[in-house]
């Protein structure tokens, strides 16, 4: 087989017509003949080329408001014919089916109708199913055939067509792979449309993850490891991996996990006051609500100012001047916010390796959704963690009530604690975290450790007494023995709210009232691993 094949015959079909003419007129200029289907064929009608109908190739009137045209042996026999195989070569001669070199074609945009919200009828209408077959033919003979499904591939195969008279043979395995990427993808999104928006299947037989790579990063967890960002195919909506990056070095996948645990948090607050998170290896050493940013800024720095160098901050808020400056007093890796003012850009700028990140709004915590993480072996799946409290979900389990700021505190840093790795223990004080401990194998070391950070950082402030005194304490899990609560009490707090269900609920209930505390129970545990 010789390795670079002329074109002499080409089949158009475009869905998307972005840059036909200029493939047209390089096709032309090289004396190929074009075939094409309707609204393609009119098209370069219009723009002066000859083209011939497929009709006129199959003997055939497209038919069924366009349903079946290309579905014909004359297309597929010139699309997947042998071409040194005598027996092949024999058929088309019996048959009189012309080989086809080229063919290049785009799907119907089954992706962009769903994402509007067409109705279901137009849904089904949008999806290919000539295109498809053409692609999947040509990319099969791909020693013979070329098979461009992306419009930003004309380039190369026009300059191969002008340097060497047609296309070489890695050239054309690198397009049958993308083209059978393409098809894969899109069966996969009509399967998903089917299973998740028709059918209603939270978990069906069959699971297809598909996404397009868009950046390839510095590195992965370590340099060692490649990494890559890729979105999903399909409607999205608006986070981390659609934000637009203003300023600052390449993002490592590092930093992306670590931007979206801190955007995931801070959106839990989208509707309350203007409210700042730093994270350090996706767990948050600081997170408080203010009468501003600024506020919000400094109270969440003094958490835990140690933990916060190098980290990653989020706000609810379009960022101010005064904000970013204070920001920008320490080693900050990645910000993100849903704007920012001129002020905000211009402080962060003065940073040059510091990533800002707008997302143009927050995601919303209440949303429907799944995740998914890769075992050995297998991959887990499912349904994300938007459980939320309010206040009249809440059972009181102590003698003593909360008082109303406790019960805010309480509330406060449940939320939080939702986003806290487990064990998890996180204390709260006037809105703002006054203690986290998080990731130990058992929830005494959490209430602990996270008292021991709250102690240090009374003494580097200089404060009379650690802010857990007086605080409310919440864990993501019940307290399975009372060690982890008297770890609290001995910290100072005055409230704990917790889901309960211990089989212990009684001897830590009877610790709190001991200990004058007030306790309420969630019903709801937080696990996050």
């Amino acid at each position: 087989m010789t390795d670079i094949v002329p074109i002499r015959r080409a089949l158009i079909s475009l869905s998307d017509k972005s840059g036909l003419d200029q493939l047209a007129t390089g096709l032309a200029n090289a004396g190929v003949e074009l075939v094409s289907t309707g609204g393609t064929a009119a098209k370069l009608r219009e723009n002066g080329f000859a083209v011939r109908e497929i009709s006129e190739l199959t003997g055939f009137p497209e038919m069924m408001d366009g349903r079946v045209k290309t579905l014909h042996p004359k297309v597929h026999g010139g699309l997947l014919a042998v071409r040194d195989n005598a027996e092949h070569v024999a058929a088309m001669a019996k048959h009189g089916i012309g080989a086809i070199d080229l063919v290049v074609v785009n799907l119907y945009p089954f992706e962009v109708t769903v994402a509007k919200g067409a109705p279901r009828d137009e849904i089904i209408e949008n999806i290919d199913i000539g295109g498809p077959s053409m692609v999947r033919s040509a990319a099969k003979n791909h020693d013979s055939v070329a098979i461009v499904t992306d419009p930003a591939d004309y380039a190369e195969l026009l300059d191969q067509l002008e340097r060497q008279g047609g296309t070489d043979l890695a050239f054309r395995r690198k397009l049958a792979a993308k083209a059978y990427a393409l098809t894969g993808a899109y069966d996969s999104m009509i399967a998903s449309w089917f299973a998740f928006a028709d059918q209603q299947q939270s978990y069906p037989d069959m699971r297809f993850i598909v996404g397009r790579k868009v950046q390839e990063l510095r590195y992965g967890e370590n340099p060692h490891q490649k990494a890559a960002l890729y979105l999903p195919m399909g409607p999205t909506r608006p986070g981390i991996a659609q934000a637009r990056q203003v300023q600052g070095k390449d993002l490592s996948y590092n930093n992306l996990s670590d931007a979206n645990a801190a955007l995931e948090l801070v959106a839990e607050f989208r509707d309350g006051p203007p409210t700042v998170v730093i994270v350090k290896h996706a767990n948050p050493c600081g997170v408080a609500s203010g009468e501003n940013l600024l506020d919000a800024w400094n109270q969440a720095l003094a958490c835990d100012n140690v933990s916060a160098f190098g980290g990653i901050v989020a706000v609810n808020r379009r960022l101010d001047g005064a904000t970013a400056d204070a920001i920008c007093s320490i080693f900050t890796e990645v910000v993100v916010a849903p704007d920012a003012d001129d002020a905000a850009i211009a402080a962060f700028a003065r940073k040059k390796n510091l990533r800002l990140l707008l997302t143009g709004g927050l995601p919303d915590p209440a949303r429907t959704g799944q995740t998914v993480a890769v075992i050995a072996g297998g991959i887990l799946v499912q349904d994300r963690d938007n459980g939320m409290l309010t206040p009249d979900m809440l059972r009181q389990a102590s003698k003593r009530a909360p008082t109303e700021q406790e019960l805010k505190d309480c509330l406060f840093a449940w939320t939080v604690a939702k986003h806290v790795k487990s064990n998890a223990i996180v204390y709260a004080k006037d809105g703002a975290t006054a203690g986290i401990g998080a990731g130990q194998m058992n929830r005494r070391d959490s209430a602990r450790i996270a008292a021991i950070k709250a102690r240090e950082a009374a003494e580097a402030h200089g404060w009379p007494e650690s802010h857990t005194v007086g605080s409310a304490v919440a864990s993501d899990a019940f307290f399975p023995f009372a060690d982890g609560l008297l770890a609290a009490v001995e910290a100072g707090a005055t409230a704990v709210i917790q889901p309960g269900g211990s089989i212990r609920d009684d001897e830590v209930i009877a610790a709190a009232d001991e200990a004058g505390l007030a306790m309420l129970f969630t019903g709801m545990r937080h696990f996050r691993h």
